[in-house]
């Protein structure tokens, strides 16, 4: 169904839920998923692809062009539609989805709800990110003292409050250690806060009558560094012990920043306390805030990730439709014959080749997503944090979620121009909703950890930190795929073997880089992107590949739409182990033959 720019992939999204990861049998109807089955959670995601094609792709495009407004006194007014989109999301119950049921929702485990963050994303990304709120509800019942869960959680659900995450400081970007925004301790739980924050997503918006920031700050005497700040929650107006509002609080906006895309969403500066107190609560009554600050990071990078990989998936359908329907130039074969008939562009080679570049990383990338997502459920199943195989499973999430964040944002601003080239120069036009992806899109690479910072968050936290633990569980799930594949995937499964060993030599390579101190670290800065890239292809393959498996498994059955559907999914892995696994034996090659002599460059020699 498409009535906008948006054009969705129900249909892969059900089949890697339902029918690859068979989340009937292994998420739903268990504690504490076990409100929802299998026809109800399929049920959800139709409902919500018919609300998201109508209610939020239908005000994509105003976002963009209208954008916001900021009076200079701390209020940000939505563009046209925004409001009344909000008030259907929630008036439709879709904010239940991701609730617990403890706290009046559905209780959809994380597959489905992140199947559901795409749909939305992709509708609308920046109506999608007013929506973190509800998110921060669920990080004040997980983290917050039982005064502070009775002052905040009833008001913040049934007002549907917005909610950000305030981290960066002007002088301080991505080094969050160095902030200096400091809290002062009044009495009990509460403190003020003085300090400039910028890059607050949705710092205010003219739809809630309240908005929650979660920030970072220095309590006094506190030590320096990350390990010295403290999470406190600091509402846009006081919220009383009853959990009633009272006077606007002094957390106000003071510029609005005028951005390449995404223009439908407040990207703010936040002044904490200059003209009035800022009064903030230490969440949880402890000083622990980098660590509670990394459960809204990781959601947060989760959903950068998904929201590229669903822009690249609608950018894809879009221009495979266009290339369907557009003539131009004669068959390439009979290119010399002046009378021969124009065809459909998506009848030449290069667009062909196009056209599948987008299809294998928009279908690998969900895979990934969906795969992870899994993994998410698979803790809680497992009894959660403390349990030693929930906290195996929460350690490959962690491994993964660098890979959906840094590669996907990267890559699919890549594969953007991709799209925009099957157009020709019409995809360069706002006739065609392009362009404004890949503005919209850029972002992606930039917030929530730079590319690079999630390459050293993946070698130094994810890898070397457990001597490889949790890589080697990871490679070994790959080679398990490899022993099982069917002998009409053996081309593919020599692909997956010689990338699998293509990635170990790689990793090798690097620690003993790393392993003979000094300058050595140095390498892991100079390849660390090609390292994150490396290991993430190697798991889009494997995953393509296993979707592949799952689909020759079903031609036999098919019937309909299915017949071409299966078919495209084992066509898509072919393509990929083919065109795309062998970059990483250049990659390998590279990393062996690191050196460092780009570091002893004179900086006048740049």
């Amino acid at each position: 169904m498409t009535t906008g720019h948006y054009r969705s992939n129900l249909r892969d999204i059900q089949f890697n839920l339902f029918e690859v990861l068979d989340i009937a049998r292994t998420s739903l109807g268990k504690p504490p998923f076990g409100a929802i089955d299998a026809e109800t959670a399929g049920d959800i995601l139709v409902g919500l692809e018919e609300f998201v094609q109508q209610s939020f792709a239908s005000c994509f495009v105003a976002g963009d062009r209208e954008g916001l407004q900021f009076d200079g006194k701390g209020n940000v007014t939505l563009p046209t539609g925004f409001k009344a989109a909000l008030d259907a999301f929630y008036a439709g119950g879709w904010n239940k989805l991701e609730l617990p049921e403890h706290l009046g929702g559905y209780g959809a485990p994380p597959s489905v709800a992140w199947a559901a963050f795409e749909l939305m994303a992709g509708a609308n990304p920046a109506i999608t990110f007013y929506l973190l709120g509800n998110f921060m509800a669920k990080v004040v019942d997980e983290l917050g003292t039982d005064d502070q869960k009775a002052r905040y959680l009833k008001a913040m659900i049934d007002g549907n409050w917005g909610g950000t995450m305030v981290l960066t400081e002007p002088d301080a970007g991505s080094d969050v250690g160095a902030g200096l925004t400091r809290a002062t301790h009044v009495e009990g739980d509460e403190y003020l806060l003085e300090g400039v924050k910028r890059f607050i997503t949705n710092g205010d918006f003219d739809h809630p009558a309240n908005i929650v920031h979660m920030v970072l700050a220095r309590p006094e005497g506190a030590k320096p560094g990350t390990k010295g700040l403290s999470m406190f929650i600091v509402p846009k107006f006081w919220v009383e012990a009853d959990g009633s509002l009272g006077a606007r609080n002094g957390a106000v906006v003071t510029n609005i920043e005028h951005k390449m895309g995404i223009n439908g969403s407040a990207t703010c500066e936040l002044t904490l306390g200059a003209e009035t107190p800022c009064r903030g609560l230490l969440l949880g009554g402890v000083h622990d805030g980098i660590a509670q600050m990394f459960h809204v990071i990781e959601y947060a990078r989760m959903g950068v990730g998904t929201k590229s990989m669903a822009t690249l998936s609608t950018a894809y359908l879009n221009a495979l439709a266009y290339t369907k329907e557009r003539k131009q130039g004669a068959d390439l074969a009979r290119a010399s014959d002046k009378t021969a008939p124009r065809v459909e562009i998506i009848r030449h080679p290069d667009v062909r080749r196009m056209l599948m570049l987008q299809k294998a990383f928009a279908e690998g990338l969900r895979a990934l997503v969906l795969w992870t997502a899994h993994i998410q459920d698979q803790v809680f199943l497992l009894g959660g944090h403390g349990k030693a195989e929930a906290d195996a499973m929460d350690r490959l999430n962690d491994l993964l979620l660098p890979l959906i964040k840094g590669y996907s944002s990267e890559k699919v601003y890549e594969l953007l121009s991709v799209s925009l080239q099957c157009f020709g120069g019409s995809g360069y036009c706002q006739d065609y909703p392009i362009e404004q992806y890949i503005r919209d899109q850029k972002i992606d690479s930039l917030y929530e950890g730079t590319t690079h910072i999630q390459a050293l968050d993946l070698f130094f936290r994810k890898i070397a930190r457990d001597q490889g633990k949790t890589l080697q569980r990871l490679l070994g799930q790959i080679m398990a795929t490899c022993a099982e594949l069917p002998a009409e995937l053996a081309a593919e499964k020599a692909a997956l073997e010689k990338a699998h060993n293509e990635v170990g030599a790689i990793m090798m390579a690097m620690m003993g880089h790393v392993m003979k101190g000094g300058d050595g670290v140095y390498h892991v800065g100079v390849q660390g992107n090609r390292i994150l890239f490396a290991l993430a292809e190697l798991v889009i393959g494997w995953r393509l590949v296993v979707n592949a498996a799952v689909a020759l498994g079903k031609q036999a059955d098919a019937k309909g739409d299915d017949v071409a559907f299966y078919a495209g999914k084992v066509a898509a892995a072919r393509f990929y182990c083919g065109q795309i696994l062998p970059g990483i034996g250049l990659a390998r090659r590279l990393v062996e033959a690191s050196e460092l002599s780009l570091m002893s460059v004179d900086d006048a020699a740049f």
